[in-house]
């Protein structure tokens, strides 16, 4: 058995993580590739290596010629009498294997042999690096922070460092070298120096993943994350929803006493986050989307994408927030463009107003709307039950029409 291979072998398979059998084949292509140097061409030399023992073979396979003078190159033909020397049954036209030690290889020869080795050995490194991070795209690891790299950072992740661009790194975070941060790995590529992977702390899926971790409902299914909007280092909006009815959902992201979004808002640096319920109904998630401000009534239009909110007149900058952050992100968590009017602006404002969705056949506005799963008439009844009457030659749903529709039903009874 052959110990110091042996050794060698299972030490680079532990510290590299690299496969034996990678490594058998490095041994036998840099023993071919010395055999070539050494004889200028490799045609008929085989190499093996037994699995087991560990032990290593090299030799050529040479043609039985039957005289020295006929040998015209010596290493692909043998004289019968040198054949026979190695096998007593060999004849002319015979193939014998003769064996090569490696030791008479020139110092050239051995030191491309080396080189051979090294380069599969840090190839399948790097392949293994890759492997190992392309299973994490998409996902977060905690790594280090090593060092500034012009306006970029450079991360220590383990295995391999990742590279925190400009852009991905949160405005107004202060990261200095030694601190242990979590990062969204977003890409891992291959180059010719290895693997580049590029993370961000700034990825809305960031905030989605530190949930699965700490929320054991979130990291399970029973609550889903519907949506995220995020501005990094300011605030970030969620919406949830449970798949059992047992279950808060935004009381089980919160945790005991906020013990769970405190962990997460800690990783972020103080980033606060609103945790709203999703719904399938788009005013209600606008609603939910837009708190903490309180709403009286929303009008969505889930074709245009589009949607009309009225708040009480105290709380319209509440509703939009400072510098229309809060606005901003309740339009990116629902996907509606979203307007907002206080109740004051809203009386004279189209678009605002239950009458002014009503058409000459109401009930048919009404079967539509209620097909749809919206309630907007229930928030509008409610906010404007004590607005003023206007004109009756000026309204499309004046008094006549009303005692019309009575007289109506009536026949119909």
């Amino acid at each position: 058995m052959n110990t110091e291979l042996k050794e060698a072998i299972l030490a680079l398979e532990k510290e590299k993580n690299i496969s034996s059998e990678t490594l058998f084949e490095a041994i036998e292509n840099a023993l071919m590739t010395a055999c070539k140097s050494h004889f200028g061409k490799a045609e008929n030399i085989r190499v093996e290596i037994d699995r087991d023992s560990f032990d290593y073979a090299c030799f050529a396979e040479k043609t039985v010629v039957e005289t020295p003078e006929d040998v015209e190159d010596s290493v692909e033909q043998i004289a019968l009498e040198d054949a026979v020397k190695i096998s007593a049954n060999a004849q002319v036209g015979d193939v014998v294997r003769v064996d090569i030690d490696s030791k008479d290889f020139g110092r050239i020869a051995t030191q491309i042999a080396k080189n051979v080795i090294m380069q599969k050995i840090r190839e399948e490194e790097r392949s293994v690096i890759y492997d190992y991070y392309i299973e994490k795209q998409r996902d977060i690891v905690t790594g280090i922070v090593q060092r500034n790299i012009g306006r970029n950072i450079s991360v220590n992740l383990g295995k391999a460092d990742g590279m925190l661009n400009e852009k991905e790194q949160v405005p107004g975070e202060h990261l200095h070298p030694t601190d242990r941060i979590k990062v969204f790995i977003l890409e891992v590529r291959t180059t010719n120096r290895g693997p580049r992977i590029l993370v961000s702390r700034t990825h809305p899926d960031l905030v989605r993943r530190l949930f699965e971790q700490e929320v054991a409902e979130v990291r399970d299914g029973v609550i889903e994350i519907m949506s995220i909007a995020r501005e990094p280092g300011s605030r970030t909006k969620i919406a949830v929803r449970s798949n059992d009815p047992n279950v808060d959902p935004i009381g089980a992201c919160v945790g005991n006493n906020g013990s769970r979004v405190n962990n997460i808002v800690d990783e972020l640096r103080g980033e606060k986050i609103d945790i709203v319920v999703w719904d399938e109904n788009p005013g209600n998630f606008i609603q939910n989307a837009l708190s903490p401000a309180n709403v009286v009534a929303v009008f969505a239009d889930p074709e245009e994408r589009v949607a009309k909110v009225v708040v009480p007149d105290y709380q319209l900058s509440l509703a939009i927030g400072k510098e229309g952050q809060n606005a901003r992100l309740a339009a990116r968590l629902t996907g509606y463009k979203i307007d907002i009017k206080n109740e004051t602006q809203a009386k004279d404002a189209v678009g605002f107003r239950y009458e002014d969705y009503l058409d000459a056949d109401e009930d048919e506005y009404e079967e539509d709307y209620a097909e749809e799963g919206y309630e907007g008439e229930e928030y509008a009844e409610e906010a404007y039950e004590e607005a003023p009457v206007e004109e009756a030659e000026d309204s499309e749903y004046t008094e006549e029409a009303e005692i019309a529709a009575v007289e109506e039903d009536a026949e119909d009874q």
